[in-house]
């Protein structure tokens, strides 16, 4: 069609008739701007540029300070809960008389509640007096390799005249414990000690007292302590597994609050139990 129309605009040139300027590209008609309500009501946003990238918040630090490859290590002293006096340890149905500065306090987290050789400690945490504060420490490991270091160092913290104080302790963590150091070749430091599981003294005085004796419900009764915003213990495993596989270490940080919060409280229970102020009454 384009070369016919060349060809009949020469047959008029020649003629005299006059030619028709060709017909150009038609003009491209911009749309009106939307009035600015009509915007806001579409929620039409003005581009100004390239819009800035959001930024991804910075992952959370691992709690403490790295020990060892795999292992950190978590430090506290606090003024709450007092150290027992000298004290008879008759309520836990031991002849013996126990000075404060043998206590170890301790409680593990762990990645279940089975127990057996599957089932390892990933935190241990340890409380005693020291200079007239609480101590606490807390190892945890941050990769399975790092196992060997933290019970080596947990190892370290024990004497031959320490006295284990735990809440079911004698029949889940120290057992664990065994197993662990065990599978690691390792001769464990538990064996032989003096231990005081409050459990057995806290049932043996409030069962059908109590809705049960877990460590939750001794310390509400005996040290009105209530936890708030507290991880549960039972989802402490998903959030160490869930930082090994990837994820952030922010929920770590809940695990160690849980963990200290267990230590202090197994320093209150053993105060009412040891003080010759506030004793109380044991049952045979």
């Amino acid at each position: 069609m384009s070369a016919l129309a060349d060809k009949l605009r020469g047959l008029r040139r020649q003629a005299g008739v006059p030619v028709p300027a060709a017909p150009g590209p038609a003009p491209v008609r911009r749309p009106e701007p939307l009035p600015d309500n009509l915007r806001a009501l579409l929620g039409v946003r003005r581009h100004k540029g390239t819009a800035p990238r959001k930024v991804a918040a910075a992952p959370a630090s691992l709690p403490g300070r790295t020990l060892a490859p795999g292992l950190q290590l978590c430090e506290a002293n606090v003024a709450w809960p007092p150290a027992p006096p000298l004290f008879h340890a008759q309520f836990a149905r031991l002849e013996a008389w126990i000075e404060p500065e043998r206590l170890v306090l301790f409680d593990t987290e762990t990645t279940g509640l089975a127990g057996g050789t599957g089932t390892r400690a990933f935190m241990i945490g340890v409380g005693h007096w020291h200079e007239g504060h609480f101590r606490e420490r807390q190892l945890l490991i941050t990769t399975l390799a790092g196992e060997a270091a933290m019970l080596d160092c947990f190892a370290s913290w024990l004497k031959p005249d320490s006295v284990l104080v735990s809440y079911n302790g004698k029949s889940y963590d120290a057992p664990l414990l065994k197993t662990r150091f065990r599978l690691q070749r390792r001769a464990s430091p538990l064996d032989g000690l003096m231990h005081i599981d409050l459990l057995h003294p806290v049932r043996r005085r409030w069962r059908g007292a109590w809705e049960n004796c877990r460590l939750a419900t001794a310390e509400r009764q005996l040290l009105q302590v209530v936890r708030e915003d507290d991880l549960p213990g039972a989802e402490a495993p998903a959030a160490w597994l869930g930082f090994l596989r990837g994820g952030d270490a922010a929920p770590l940080h809940r695990v160690a609050h849980h963990n200290s919060q267990d230590l202090r409280s197994l320093g209150g229970i053993l105060h009412q139990f040891a003080s010759p102020h506030d004793a109380l009454p044991i049952d045979e």
